[in-house]
């Protein structure tokens, strides 16, 4: 008996979410804390162009940043242009790529999404969410990180597994679905913030706070967030 309660009671704090104006009010103070704890968040897949950062990203799909930064610059080496990449031997380019697991399905994306923007916009990745999003392989997830960290656009927040996790944790939203967390994210930040603010949470989460044994003690939002130990 002794043993549950207290997971009981810290179940129900982590589902405590703040409304109106405390909300925004927390939203802005966890933003002022991470940024002053991460001034150097930023992408962490490994790119020179609008191109590059998409193919990271598709690769990145149930693999960490650290692998696909392993594999990349030889796949980079081989494709240096979307026009190579869209000309790819599915094998050959599935070879590359197969330590990052699912590689037949992103092999076959990749070159889709290459063939896509050379038939669809002269070999030039678009910059609007309408046009990323029909793209094989790419999906809202992957357009928001192309247009915030290639093109400087804020359309959206990036909600991976990190920041869902996060999201639910600091008492921003209820909301499981990637879609909808970054629905109840967008109002609660300046749009200016948006890409940076999924950094933030991203740094933290594979920092501080870690899904299983998340390190309270040493957390700088420790004094605001609701699932603190």
């Amino acid at each position: 008996m002794k043993a549950v309660a207290p997971k009981k009671k810290k179940a129900a704090r982590r589902a405590k979410v703040l409304r109106g104006g405390e909300l925004k009010t927390q939203a802005r103070a966890i933003e002022r804390l991470l940024r002053k704890a991460y001034p150097d968040a930023a992408c962490e897949l490994g790119h020179r162009n609008a191109l590059e950062l998409a193919v990271a990203t598709i690769l990145s799909a149930q693999c960490t940043d650290k692998r696909v930064n392993m594999v990349t610059p030889a796949l980079f080496a081989r494709y240096p242009d979307v026009f190579a990449l869209a000309a790819a031997d599915q094998r050959d380019v599935e070879a590359l790529i197969k330590s990052t697991g699912f590689f037949r399905n992103k092999a076959k994306s990749l070159i889709g999404m290459a063939k896509a923007v050379v038939a669809r916009h002269g070999g030039e990745v678009p910059r609007t969410m309408e046009e990323l999003v029909v793209l094989p392989g790419v999906g809202r997830k992957t357009a928001n990180v192309i247009l915030g960290n290639a093109f400087g656009l804020n359309e959206g927040v990036v909600v991976d597994t990190h920041v869902a996790r996060l999201s639910a944790r600091l008492g921003l939203t209820r909301e499981t679905d990637p879609v909808k967390i970054e629905r109840a994210l967008m109002p609660l930040f300046p749009r200016p913030s948006w890409t940076l603010l999924s950094h933030l949470l991203i740094w933290h989460g594979r920092r501080v706070c870690d899904a299983k044994k998340p390190r309270c003690a040493d957390c700088v939002l420790r004094r605001i967030c609701p699932s603190a130990a």
